[in-house]
């Protein structure tokens, strides 16, 4: 259809819900943090103390924990056997900081254990890297040439970009558990900081479930335009 001087495209339509979706989860995860940093933890225990605590408690004393600059962007790095946490987390006492922390023990844990979702997680990263920055190029460079085997390439590629991230939510919700439960056994939290640190860890987690659902939906979207120029 065209209107004016540019062709619309309707299939963006698809992965709209998804863009929204997602602009909320990262507002949302900000603002939950921002609310419960408020409410600090009656033992004065700090996000890198909590960390540190849950690792001993599972033998991990080879995992070492360094502040890392910006806001939220704590994570673990098994290459490095490394946990990093922002300055909003190392040193806060406040119970999202607590839960976010042991959240990032937790994938130290998982790795540990052998949990399998993170080890195929981690086997697929390389796979996924060439999936997101090759698959969408190659895919409308497809729809260009009228290239059937470019735009089936694209949409195999761009599916590993789903499956990525489909295996990330188990690992990302186990982790979020094993942190709950170590920081409930160990009484680092107690009653509404537990609550509190709970809530935080939600929001996190729902920016996930918004990256799967953009990814699901946009693999959707390639297959309608693909299947469109079929039936042209």
């Amino acid at each position: 259809m065209l209107f004016g001087w540019f062709y619309f495209d309707w299939t963006i339509l698809i992965v709209l819900p998804a863009f929204f979706f997602s602009l909320w989860a990262q507002l949302n995860v900000s603002s939950t943090f921002k609310k419960y940093e408020k409410i600090h933890n009656a033992r004065g225990i700090t996000g890198a103390q909590a960390a540190r605590r849950i690792l001993d408690e599972n033998g991990l004393y080879n995992v070492s924990i360094e502040p890392v600059r910006g806001h939220l962007t704590d994570h673990y790095d098994p290459r490095s056997n490394v946990i990093r946490l922002s300055e909003s987390v190392y040193h806060n006492t406040s119970a999202a900081a607590v839960g976010v922390a042991a959240h990032e023990a937790g994938h130290a844990v998982q790795y540990a254990k052998g949990y399998s979702p993170i080890r195929l997680r981690a086997a697929i990263i390389p796979a996924t890297r060439v999936g997101s920055m090759l698959s969408l190029p190659l895919f409308f460079i497809g729809l260009l040439m009228a290239s059937d085997v470019l735009l089936l390439g694209g949409i195999a590629l761009y599916a590993l970009v789903a499956l990525f991230q489909l295996v990330t939510l188990p690992v990302e919700f186990n982790a979020s558990s094993r942190a709950m439960a170590a920081l409930r056994q160990g009484r680092v939290l107690n009653g509404e900081e537990l609550s509190s640190a709970r809530r935080v860890l939600t929001a996190a987690a729902l920016t996930y479930v918004a990256a799967l659902a953009t990814s699901l939906l946009t693999l959707l979207r390639l297959v309608v335009l693909a299947g469109g120029r079929r039936r042209n």
